[in-house]
Order: structure tokens, then sequence, then C-alpha cells
């Protein structure tokens, strides 16, 4: 199977009786490290994401571009078994669209899922430019990408090139807690809301760059917000460049965000998620 068959049928869903949609977790796409078995982790939290979007945007004929997603990881769904996706419109408006979609296995429930949905008018210039402009793509052809025997198996089906890291176990101790990188699925489709989902979720945790002995921790939710849609422009080849910021970390929780920036300098998303320290 090539690496687009594989990722096209990681985001697939198959509608079933009773508006219920299903998808396949395969192993290849374990947070656990690439050296052991897929059950050494779960299944990867922003490939979950997508496949809630997806079931919502396919099980409810939503044709309006997303504007929100949150998405709640209720209990750690399992290899082997179908997971079920059951969409559901709270209101479907003209201008704004509001559903949920909740996710599980057998009787268990694993994902609950908010969305909003709407138009959107193009913006005259980038309100929000980066504090520090990217390095262009070619200009980190040879950079460093994420690798080696404790790499997660969903990393593998991602491109990055690093600006200046990666910095993992300790590389931004006493530093600010940052990563910049360009991300691209390895399909190289364009990119588009369920790629950005996984994107926005395809680096480690940014407290791993803060201390050489990383702690451990689970995502308990996940926001991803859309502000400018991706185009052959701004996102060239499916690549965005990301900065990853840790916010808060400590009293038994971790926050960080992730944004998401075209090429032109636009904001495309971005993402804010709450680790619960174990």
């Amino acid at each position: 199977m090539t690496e687009a068959d594989l990722i096209h049928a990681a985001f697939r869903l198959t509608p079933e009786d009773e508006g219920v949609l299903t998808a396949t977790l395969s192993g290849e796409f374990s947070n656990g490290p690439i050296s052991a078995p897929p059950e050494a982790g779960f299944p990867f939290g922003g490939l979950l994401a997508a496949l809630c979007a997806g079931a919502m945007r396919q099980g409810l004929g939503i044709e309006a571009p997303l504007r929100s997603l949150t998405v709640q990881y209720l209990a750690a769904a399992r290899y082997g078994q179908s997971l079920n996706f059951r969409p559901r419109m709270l209101r479907g408006g003209r201008n704004v669209a509001y559903s949920v979609v909740e996710g599980g296995q057998g009787s268990k429930l694993t994902h609950h899922a908010s969305a909003t949905y709407g138009a959107d008018g193009p913006t005259p210039a980038p309100l929000t430019p980066l504090l520090a402009a990217p390095p262009s793509l070619d200009s980190l052809m040879d950079a460093p990408g994420i690798s080696g025997p404790m790499a997660p198996r969903f990393a593998q089906h991602v491109d990055y090139r690093f600006d200046g890291g990666p910095n993992i176990l300790g590389g931004n101790e006493a530093k600010p807690v940052v990563e910049r990188v360009w991300m691209r699925v390895k399909d190289g489709a364009p990119l588009d809301e369920l790629r950005m989902c996984y994107l926005l979720d395809a680096l480690y945790p940014p407290a791993w760059t803060a201390f050489k002995a990383p702690p451990m921790m689970t995502t308990v939710d996940l926001r991803c917000d859309f502000l400018n849609d991706p185009t052959p422009d701004n996102a060239p080849g499916g690549w965005a460049f990301f900065e990853y910021r840790l916010l808060d970390h400590g009293l038994g929780w971790s926050v960080d965000e992730a944004v998401a920036w075209g090429a032109d300098g636009r904001p495309l998303a971005l993402a804010r998620q709450r680790r619960k320290l174990l």
C-alpha cells in the first residue's frame, strides 16, 4: 500500500445503518514509539480529531467551511475494533450551523466533539502577522525531522522541516518553550480541514522540550479554530508553518497551543490542548 493509500484509508469513514459512520483504526497511526508494537501507544489524537470532523461533515451533509472543532478524549480507543461515530445536527442555520458527534466502540464512549460551521469573507491583509518570519521552505531542505526508535508511529506520515529544532528532551530548558517547523502530511495532498486537524497535533507536547526528563501526560481536550482557508498559494504542496508553544504547566495540567501560518504570513488555524499530568 502506498503512503497516499495508507493516509486515505486512515481518514475513510464508511456509512452504516441509522446514520452511523465507522472508521478502522490502524496501528500505523499509534502515538507509541516506532520501535515498539502499536499497542504500546494509543490511536493518535490528531487523526481522531480529523475523524470526528469528517463524521459530522459526511454524516450530516454539511457544506459550509468548518470554523471550530472541540474534541474531548473520554477513553482510549483500541485497535482491532471499529470506531463508530453518531453525528447530530443541533441547528442548521443559513449562516451558522452547529453539530455534535459521539464516537465509541461497543458500549464504551471514547470521544465527544462539537463543531461550528459558517461561510467567511476574505481578509484584506494579514492582521496578525508572525512575530518572526519563518525561514523559506527551500532553505530548510536538509533540516532535521523526527526520526529514531523513539519517534511516534504517526510522525512517519508527516514531513517535518524544523527551524532550530527539534528540541525535545530539554532543548528549550530555561528558554522560551517554542518549536517552529514547516509540516505537511506525507501524501502531498492539498491541505484541507482533515489534514489540518492531523498536523495541529502532530508534534510531541511542547513541555517535553522544557525538561530533560519529560513528564508523562495524556490529552483531555483539543480545540481547533480554522481562520483562513488553505490554498495552493498560501499552503503550497500542502505545507504550512507551525509554532507550538507551552502556555502553562503545573498543578496537574499542561496547556499548550499550536498556530498554523500560510506562506503569505496569514494565520490559517490554531489549536489549544489541555493535557492531564500523570
